[in-house]
C-alpha cells in the first residue's frame, strides 16, 4: 500500500511504507555514523593541535599540578631517576616491530614522583629475557618533555597489570596508574612524561599525535553521508513507477 500517490510526469510517485521505513533507517543510521566520525575528526584536530604546542618552548613545571597544563604541554623538571623500579609496557608496536615503552620514576625536588617514558625498545624474542633497562643518572638531572595521559587499550581483555613478585622492571600491559601506584608502593603524577628525543639516556622516542589523521575521520563521515543521499536517491527512484495502461491491465487478468 503506497503512503501517498503523485503524478509527476508520464510517472507516478507511491512509495510503499515498508520501503520508505527501510529507507530512513538507512539514512538515519549512515548519518548518525556520519556524524560520529566528523565529530571524532574535530577532537582530533584539537588533539593535534596541541601536540603541535607541544614543541613551543618547555616550561618550568615546578610545584605546580600536572593536571594545570593541557595535555602535550612542553615542561622542564628537575629531580633524580629510580632506575632500581621500571615498568616495561607490552605490545608496543615500532616500525612493525614487538617491543616495550620504558617507564621509570623520576622523583621531583618537591618529593612528587613523575613517571618518564624514555622511549620504545625492541622485544628480545624471549618473554623469560627481558630487555637491558639499566641507567646511571646522576644525582640530580632536569628533564624536558611533554606531558601525556598514560597509553589506554580499547580491550579490557588485552590489559594486565604489573607483573607481581619482587622482580624489577615489571612488564605490564595497558594498566591504569592506580595498578601503577599498587606496584611502586607509591602515589604517582597522574599524567606522564615523553621525554624528548634530544635528551640522553632514553631509547627510540618518536612522539607523534594519537590515532589516525583528523582529515580521515572526516572523510569516513563524508562517505556515510553519501551513502545516506544515494539511499535516499535508490528510494526516490524505486518508487517512481510508470502506471499501467488499461490494456496491460486487461491482459494481465
Amino acid at each position: 500500500m503506497a503512503i501517498v500517490r503523485i503524478a509527476v510526469g508520464s510517472r507516478v510517485f507511491a512509495p510503499s511504507w515498508g520501503m520508505t521505513v527501510l529507507a530512513a533507517a538507512g539514512c538515519a543510521l549512515f548519518v548518525a555514523l556520519g556524524l560520529w566520525q566528523w565529530k571524532k575528526g574535530v577532537r582530533r584536530e584539537a588533539e593535534w593541535a596541541a601536540f603541535a604546542r607541544g614543541a613551543d618552548p618547555a616550561v618550568v613545571l615546578g610545584s605546580r599540578d600536572v593536571m594545570q597544563f593541557p595535555r602535550f604541554q612542553h615542561v622542564r623538571v628537575t629531580g633524580s631517576f629510580e632506575g632500581a623500579h621500571q615498568f616495561l609496557l607490552n605490545n608496543e608496536i615500532h616500525n612493525g616491530e614487538d617491543g616495550y615503552r620504558v617507564l621509570t620514576p623520576f622523583t621531583l625536588t618537591d618529593g612528587r614522583t613523575l613517571l618518564v617514558d624514555r622511549g620504545w625498545v625492541p622485544f628480545t624474542g624471549y618473554q623469560s629475557r627481558l630487555p637491558d633497562v639499566r641507567l646511571d643518572m646522576p644525582a640530580k638531572a632536569t628533564l624536558t618533555g611533554r606531558l601525556d595521559d598514560l597509553p589506554a587499550g580499547g580491550l579490557s581483555f588485552g590489559k594486565r597489570a604489573p607483573s607481581a613478585g619482587a622482580g624489577w622492571p615489571k612488564v605490564t600491559t595497558f594498566p591504569s596508574m592506580r595498578q601503577l601506584e599498587r606496584a611502586l608502593g607509591r602515589r604517582l603524577e597522574p599524567r606522564i612524561l615523553l621525554l624528548d628525543p634530544a635528551m640522553p639516556d632514553g631509547y627510540v622516542r618518536q612522539w607523534t599525535p594519537p590515532g589516525m589523521a583528523p582529515l580521515r575521520n572526516m572523510a569516513y563521515g563524508i562517505q556515510w553521508w553519501m551513502f545516506a543521499a544515494t539511499a535516499f536517491i535508490i528510494w526516490v527512484v524505486l518508487s517512481a513507477r510508470r502506471p499501467r495502461s488499461p490494456g496491460s491491465l486487461r491482459q494481465t487478468r
